[in-house]
């Protein structure tokens, strides 16, 4: 049986118990204070227990566990962020009392919303009762429930209170009422927030610049400082805004300050990279760090070559080389195209070296060491013919997952449909050396234990995914609703990093663990003060951006973040990942085994300018669904680069002065702004610059 564990008061937990009803799931509640010494972390209430040693501390992930969208996912999803980003922070100012006009008026525009949404039906999406519905009403069941703040908020809201009770009336409601007491008005909230602290005597005096905020709806609660800040801005002359920052070196993180730490997918080492892979990764990731340092913010761009792995020993194979000959020869190849691409790496490095091999023992150690290991025997495939053990992409064969039969999949991913395939479970497997059909024999091997991890990383996603691009929330979520399972972390290889564990010295780290470790070792190449930007102190705030394309998601969005939090020394995760869709080569995919696309040294051959190739790449970026390359579009482009830009800045910028003298005889007149003009100011600051990824500064001054 399921348990929950939460303290009194708290709904919350009435969220969960209302959806196990309507879920129809058996749930044992228990009622702790919220300084029991038995909570484990991250010590919050309520807690939904699982398993042992396994559940949800996110009251909404575990609404929603226990009673999944019904119909319109999407539309239900939306309601449920609504509630979380805008309704509870807003909502639970009660609890400390705030009186703050400013906070009033954003919650009476957030119930008034709420209210035209609710007219004439019980649900809020479709003809049915979603976990949306619940998780909303049980928000607002303390507020509707006191007299006095019901009369404050609700009086107008005349289909709202209809709502309110029609869903308490429902028998799921009634019964989880009847097991567990919630308090009307703040004493509810109160608890709310001590749940969520887990800690005793908390003082629960919240001020608005501690609500979460979004962009996409348009309540937004905005602080007197907020407002403050806006109104100084604009009276302010640019003259005092602060100077470009000096090139220094090293860049380090500091207090106080905003500070980016970039990072784009490694590329293999194997083959030359071709478009797909500098749009994907370095080019995006080298437009946000040059925004980022125009921004005057502390911007570190760190990037290298994946180098270990069966993908250079198979490529060592076919050129006749030694793995390290293949790396040394294609690191020249990857350096020489981005420099010819203007990519501005403040260190582009690798992953064969001292600092990378030290590193990912000490990972793999402190995982061990807490509990987050495991060794189990698996199957392998074998080539008696080549007596190689047949890791990744020494073997390939029909994908094995439905409705894909890719004929090429490798033995760790399908091209094909963009999943992650165990070798051992390819159709009609062959080794890529020999082409002759392997064997399975059995082996000892370490696997990171993700779903002892899950909790932990549900906890961190709830509050990461945020920031991230759709398509890597999609992707995360999908992996997390399908639930992890321990993942294999070394091979039976020569070419890698050894493990470090006496009886697997024969062994080797797989890929997957080992390359996003290399941002944390070439970091180190670059300063040996690496660990103020991986661990930064308490007063100093760093902000992870990764760029890939979408099949690095998974290692970047559940593996990677998983090893980070389960070695437990502080290290950053990453707060926004962003990946793009795929982009294709005229009607088919950009395939570098097979030498299909363009690739960075076919763009240098072309004599178009690296200008323009960025241009051309950044126009079409595959960043809400996958673009293809044209040559005949790149020529149409590439002739009208200046126009496509002349025509549209010029537009804008003729138009704003055809504007000015038509009414204002050329003159910009003096404006007397109202208090409401500077919350307005200020809330589309706040909402435009989280739009951008927290990436804008907005300068506003009279004319």
């Amino acid at each position: 049986m399921l348990t929950l564990y939460t303290n009194d008061t708290n709904p919350a937990a009435l969220k969960i118990l209302i959806a196990a009803n309507f879920g129809k799931a058996d749930v044992n509640l228990k009622i702790l204070q919220v300084n029991d010494k038995s909570l484990e972390e991250p010590k919050i209430l309520p807690y939904l227990e699982i398993t042992t040693n396994r559940g949800i501390f996110i009251p909404n992930a575990a609404a929603r566990y226990l009673y999944p969208p019904v119909t319109s996912e999407h539309k239900c999803e939306h309601w449920i962020a609504w509630e979380s980003t805008i309704l509870s922070p807003l909502i639970i100012h009660i609890a400390g009392n705030t009186k703050s006009d400013t906070i009033k008026t954003s919650l009476n525009s957030c119930l008034k919303y709420l209210n035209e949404n609710v007219k004439d039906r019980i649900p809020l999406v479709d003809n049915a009762i979603q976990v949306c519905d619940i998780i909303i009403w049980s928000t607002l069941y303390p507020l509707h429930k006191d007299s006095n703040l019901a009369a404050e908020y609700l009086s107008e809201f005349h289909e709202l209170n209809n709502w309110m009770k029609s869903f308490g009336d429902r028998k799921e409601v009634q019964n989880a009422l009847a097991k567990i007491k919630i308090n009307a008005g703040a004493g509810a909230y109160v608890a709310l927030a001590s749940g969520a602290r887990c800690t005793s005597n908390v003082a629960v005096n919240l001020s608005a610049s501690n609500i979460t905020q979004s962009p996409q709806h348009a309540v937004e609660a905005i602080t007197a400082d907020e407002v403050k800040a806006a109104r100084e801005a604009w009276f302010s002359d640019a003259e005092k805004l602060p100077p470009p920052k000096d090139d220094i070196y090293p860049v380090l993180p500091k207090p106080g300050e905003k500070n980016i730490l970039i990072t784009s997918a490694l590329p293999y080492v194997n083959n030359v990279p071709h478009l797909g892979n500098i749009i994907g990764c370095v080019l995006s990731a080298d437009v946000f760090a040059r925004f980022s340092r125009l921004c005057n913010y502390n911007t570190l761009f760190i990037c290298g070559t994946d180098e270990y792995g069966t993908a250079t020993e198979t490529k060592a194979l076919e050129e006749g080389l030694t793995p390290q000959q293949i790396c040394d020869k294609y690191f020249e190849v990857h350096n020489s195209i981005y420099r010819w691409f203007n990519i501005g790496f403040d260190y582009f490095g690798r992953t064969t070296t001292p600092e990378q091999t030290k590193t990912v023992q000490e990972m793999f150690l402190a995982l061990n060491n807490n509990g987050f290991m495991q060794i189990q025997a698996i199957d392998q495939l074998l080539c008696e013919h080549c007596n190689r053990y047949l890791a990744d992409r020494f073997v390939e064969g029909i994908c094995p997952h439905p409705g894909c039969k890719y004929e090429d999949a490798r033995g760790d991913q399908c091209d094909g449909c963009g999943k992650l395939v165990n070798a051992v479970e390819l159709i009609n497997p062959r080794c890529k050396v020999c082409s002759k059909t392997p064997v399975i024999r059995n082996s000892q091997q370490y696997f990171l234990d993700l779903p002892k991890l899950e909790p932990l990383l549900l906890h961190w996603m709830e509050k990461s995914a945020p920031g991230w691009s759709h398509n890597a929330s999609v992707i995360a979520k999908s992996w997390m609703k399908e639930g992890l399972k321990p993942r294999c972390i070394t091979r039976d290889l020569k070419w890698g990093i050894p493990v470090p564990v006496e009886g697997f010295q024969d062994k080797v780290f797989y890929v997957w663990f080992d390359a996003p470790i290399g941002y944390m070792s070439m970091t180190e190449r670059y300063t040996k003060q690496w660990e103020k930007w991986w661990r930064p102190a308490a007063d100093t705030k760093v902000s992870l951006y990764q760029f890939m394309a979408k099949d690095n998601v998974p290692f970047h969005s559940v593996m990677f973040p998983a090893m980070l939090l389960g070695a437990n020394k502080n290290y950053i995760t990453v707060s926004h990942l962003m990946a793009t869709e795929y982009l294709n080569y005229e009607d088919g995919k950009f395939s570098k085994s097979r030498g299909i696309g363009v690739f960075g040294n076919d763009a240098q051959d072309t004599g178009i300018p690296s200008d323009v190739w960025r241009f051309y790449l950044l126009y079409i970026r595959p960043e809400g669904q996958d673009s293809s390359f044209s040559w005949v579009d790149l020529a149409t482009k590439s002739t009208k680069c200046n126009s496509e830009l002349l025509n549209n800045f010029g537009n804008f910028v003729n138009r704003a002065l055809m504007f000015a003298e038509k009414f204002f005889n050329s003159f910009v007149p003096v404006m007397k702004l109202t208090e409401e003009d500077f919350i307005f100011i200020a809330r589309e600051m706040k909402g435009y610059m989280y739009e951008r990824n927290e990436g804008i500064r907005f300068f506003f001054r009279k004319s």
